[in-house]
Order: C-alpha cells, then structure tokens, then sequence
C-alpha cells in the first residue's frame, strides 16, 4: 500500500488543488456547523453551575437556549456541507469514467483481435461508484471529525484542563489500534475487488462460448473453474469480514473506555475541585460529539477509506486497464483414438425418445420413432418451441434422452464428454461460431487431415461463399469477427461443414439470415454432397427441396412428402397455406405467417 499511496498522493494534491474555493467553503460551513458541538458541552455545564444549582433558574434556561440554537444554526450549516461535497465529489467520479472508458477504449482500437474486457463493466460501473461513495464519506466524516474534535477539546479545556488527561489517552490508543488493522484489510480489499474482476471475465467467456463449451462437452470443467472463481472471491469476503471484526474491536474499546473511565474517576474529579456541571459537560462532549465522530472517522477510514485507495489505485494505473489474462486452459486430455469413417451414409435411428429439461418439466419430445435413411434428406419443421433444435442436439449427442435410444450408423449415441469422432456428425446451429484467425484456419477446422486449396474453391463456390471469399482478399487474410454480418457468418460455417469428412449434417435453420437465394444454392449444395442431411427449416422452400418433411406438432410427430403432408397434416397446412406453387423455386411470395416454419 506504500506504493500506492505513494502513486496517488501527487494526483490528489493536483485534484484538490484545483478546487480551493469549494474546499474554503466546506471549511466555512463545516466551521459554523461545529458552533453546536463547543456550546453543547459548555452551554450544558453553564446552565447547571451558574444556573440550576445555584438557583437562578432563567440563567440555566438561557444557556439551555443558546446550545438549542447552536444545534439549529449546526443544521442549517449542514445544508451548505451537502452542497460544497457534491462540488467536490462529483467531477472525481465523473473523471474515473472519463478515464476508464478512453483506456477500454484505446485498448480495443490498439488491439482489435484480442477478446473484449469483460472486467471494465466492475470498473466502469461498480468501482467508480465506490470510489464516489468512499470518497464522499471519508471528506464528509473527516471535515465533520477535524472540526467536532476541535470543539470538544476547546470545550474540556475551557471546563478543566485535567479532563484531557483522563479522556485523550484511551482515545489515541483505541485509534492507534485501529490503524494497525489499516495496512491488512487493504490488502484484503484489494484482493475482493481482484476476485469480483476475475468472477466478471470468467462469466463473461463463458456466455460468450457456451455453445462451444456444450459442443465440446467441456461443461464438468468449466463448471468447476467456475466454482473456483465464485470460491476464491468468498474467501476473500470472509478474510475481509474477520479484519472488519478486529476494527469493530478497537472500536468499543476506543468509544467505551473513555466514558468508563470519566465515570470512574468522577469522585476523585469532585474532590479536586471540579464541578457537577463540569463533569457533565466532559461527559457530553464525550457521549454526544468526541466519540461519535470518533467512530464515524474510524468506520469511514477502515472501509470507504481502503476501498478507496484500492479503487482508485486500480482505476487510474495502466495496469488496471489492461484486460486479466485468461485462466490458463487445463490440460488437454489425450484424444480418443479416431474409429475409421463409417463407408456408407449412416442411418439415423430414434426409438421412443423421451426428453425434457428437467426432471419436473413437461417433455419436449415424447415417445418419438424415427428413422432416416441412409443418403436421406430430412426437413424438419413446427411451430417455435416444439422441439427442433432438441432433437438435432440429441442426434448430435450433446443431449442425452431421458427415456429411449438414439444411433448412428448402428451405434448408440450419448452425450459424450467431448466429440465422439467415430460418429463423424456436425451441427451448424442458428448462431454461427467464427473465431478469429484466417478464413482458411475457420473454414479446415472440421478437417483433421486439412484440404488442398482446390477442395476449399470447390466448397467455396458450391456454398455460395465465393463473393465474401473476395471481398476479404483470400483465404489467407485474418477475420475480425465482429465485422462480419450474420449472413456471412453463416456461410463460413457453412462451409465448414460442407468441407467436413462428416457423413451426417445437421443444419439447425443454419441458413435463416440468408436470402432465399442465398439459402437455396446452400441447401442444394448440402443436397448434392454425399451423406445423410437434417436440416432444421423456416422457410416453406426448404421443406419442397427435402427426400421427407417431419412435422412436430406437441406429443405428435408426422413424417412425409410435402403432397401427402398438405392432406394429411392440419398444422402443415397451416404453415404452407399462403405458399404460391405456381412462382419459381427460390422466389416464393410468403407472408409473414409461411416465411418462418418456427
């Protein structure tokens, strides 16, 4: 903490420097406000000594009034302390997100391929409120301290100076043991905040990969890195909370033994000469002013105080800037060994697949058979929510059927604890995955023996992706993904899977932010390439271009030709009803009821 006060010290001396004026006015109000605190001990003491006992009862009553309107003019006064501390607290807070928002920013324009720091949102959000919240506190209870001590010791002294003598010295080692604690609980703030920066970013890669760590089968690990992140910043509360309770210690002990030890020693006081109304002054001076703002300062100082020197040292250092690394990956597991691709287009069975999300939920597929053939194109649709995405993510093994069997190619399929590669199946869900790299690096990542660059051309030219492939320069020039459309990601994904050794794709509406033409050549492309295809559809094309069309309508499960579905199928009906047969394929006049199929 020496080097960090060492750091700040210079730029809070230019900070308050530049408002002299508003620090003149808190001091002015402060010192108009503290007029109560002298006149409450000393009024009080009058009022008894020169008034009630020595029967002059108006006296007593005018000292009484005098403290009363000392209190009134200390509340007026106050409204001027608010007003000058908003003057002063402010334009701090208001310079930290200037601050942090031009350095995040800064980052992300010097370093555009790197991951956004998902720690910036505590900085910019949670730590500046802190440091405006603390600083606010420690100015208010400080000014309010310096001042009240002030009066009160003016106060003893006016009434006796022997009265320091017996109050001072439990006071400055009830606050010296209080400092003590000053120097561990920083360090232990500091470590809270770093554990609340790692908990944000951990988070935030997470949401930001969930669906690459599902396919990945990666939810066991991350789950616990997880857990260790949420564990560590527990910890560090606790260590925070057990030093907080050693200054609340040093707390009664500074704020008790001084009045215990008035009270003991007022007999003696007595015989020494003191008065009663002496005594009663020292002891309000102590109970209504010294002591309170004593405890104030020391709470202030022992949490808004570390807080703030933590804050702020994290927030206006480079170091507080730069993103957190990454926890390091754990280590890679040895593959499993790789069975040879199955020779024929595999067979995709269901038997009485049940499935729900979670035990008490109602099932999302109940009791459904199917069977698509080998070399089959499958299209599935229904009404959003029935279950689509659910029965792809069970035949791509990243579900497991709560009741029933699922295979491939003859082989059972489970969600696995990472890829099954002897399945050799892909799924292209609706948010396409592009990770930063080259156009080839993302286009040969389903490729384990890679591709010549005629096999890219032809994958290029057959998904409809030759146009992007050209606006960006090759296949060799690095993406930045957040500059790519929707669109355009999902034509690299699609390309992805069409350059795949998979025999099975699963395209999940993989094309819905595609034109119909763009969406047509790519579905034909599928259609044409070797293997067997499920696609996910929403729109009515999709569904003419397929081998059959299953149709899931609640418990209910329809498989068929489009013909047969339109006569056999009310809900198909309904999907396709505003369909004109008689436009050219790819160029359908839809509504806005028949263009999504879900």
């Amino acid at each position: 903490m020496t080097t960090a006060t060492a750091r700040l010290l210079p730029r809070a001396r230019r900070f308050l420097r530049h408002r002299t004026r508003v620090l003149l006015l808190l001091a002015g109000w402060s010192l108009l406000e503290s007029a109560h605190t002298f006149l409450g001990g000393y009024g009080l003491a009058k009022a008894l000594d020169q008034g009630f006992l020595a029967g002059h009862t108006g006296v007593g009553l005018v000292w009484l009034g005098v403290t009363a309107l000392a209190v009134v003019v200390g509340g007026l006064a106050g409204r001027g302390v608010f007003r000058g501390l908003a003057d002063l607290v402010e334009p701090l807070r208001d310079g930290l997100v200037r601050q942090v928002v031009a350095r995040s920013l800064t980052h992300a324009v010097e370093q555009p391929a790197r991951a956004a720091d998902s720690a910036v949102v505590s900085r910019l959000t949670n730590q500046t409120e802190i440091a405006r919240d603390s600083f606010a506190g420690l100015v208010l209870v400080a000014r309010s301290f310096v001042f009240t001590a002030a009066g009160a010791v003016l106060g003893l002294l006016s009434l006796a100076p022997e009265l320091l003598l017996i109050v001072v010295p439990p006071l400055a080692a009830g606050l010296l043991l209080f400092l003590a604690t000053l120097r561990p609980m920083a360090a232990r703030q500091r470590a809270f905040l770093q554990a609340d920066e790692d908990l944000a970013t951990q988070f935030g890669a997470v949401a930001e990969g969930l669906r690459d760590v599902v396919a990945c089968g990666a939810q066991q690990r991350i789950a616990d890195r997880a857990y260790g992140v949420i564990e560590d910043e527990a910890r560090a509360a606790r260590q925070l909370a057990r030093w907080a309770a050693v200054r609340c210690l040093a707390l009664g002990l500074a704020g008790q033994l001084p009045v215990l030890l008035l009270l003991v020693t007022a007999p003696w006081l007595l015989r020494q000469g003191l008065t009663p109304g002496a005594v009663l002054g020292a002891l309000a001076y102590l109970t209504q002013s010294l002591l309170p703002a004593l405890h104030t300062l020391m709470n202030a100082l022992g949490s808004a105080g570390t807080r703030l020197l933590v804050v702020l040292d994290r927030l206006t250092t480079d170091a507080a800037t730069e993103p957190l690394t990454a926890p390091s990956p754990a280590p890679a597991q040895e593959p499993a060994p790789r069975a040879p691709a199955p020779s024929d287009d595999p067979r995709v069975e269901l038997r009485a697949v049940t499935f729900a999300y979670g035990p008490a939920a109602q099932p999302v597929l109940h009791d459904l058979d199917l069977t698509v053939e080998p070399g089959e194109h499958l299209v599935v649709v229904g009404p959003s929510g029935i279950g689509k995405s659910t029965l792809t993510a069970l035949v791509a093994g990243l579900l497991a059927p709560g009741h029933g069997e699922i295979r491939v190619a003859g082989r059972p399929v489970r969600a696995p604890s990472g890829t099954d590669p002897s399945l050799l199946r892909v799924l292209i869900p609706q948010q396409a995955y592009v990770f930063s790299g080259t156009l080839r690096d993302n286009l040969l990542y389903l490729c384990p023996d890679g591709a010549c660059t005629a096999a890219l051309e032809a994958a290029v030219d057959a998904v409809g992706l030759d146009a992007l492939v050209r606006r960006l320069g090759g296949f060799d020039v690095p993406l930045d993904p957040g500059a790519l459309s929707q669109g355009e990601r999902q034509l690299i994904a699609l390309g992805r899977a069409y350059l795949s050794p998979a025999p099975l794709v699963l395209l999940d509406e993989a094309t819905c932010h595609l034109d119909p033409a763009a969406e047509m050549r790519a579905e034909h492309a599928f259609a044409a390439r070797p293997g067997t295809l499920i696609v996910v559809a929403h729109r009515i094309t999709s569904a003419r271009r397929a081998d059959r069309i299953l149709v899931l309508d609640g418990n209910r499960a329809t498989c068929g030709a489009h013909d047969e579905l339109l006569e056999r199928s009310p809900l198909y009906r309904d999907l396709a009803g505003s369909w004109q047969p008689d436009a050219p394929d790819g160029a359908e006049n839809l509504t806005a009821k028949s263009r999504s199929l879900g």
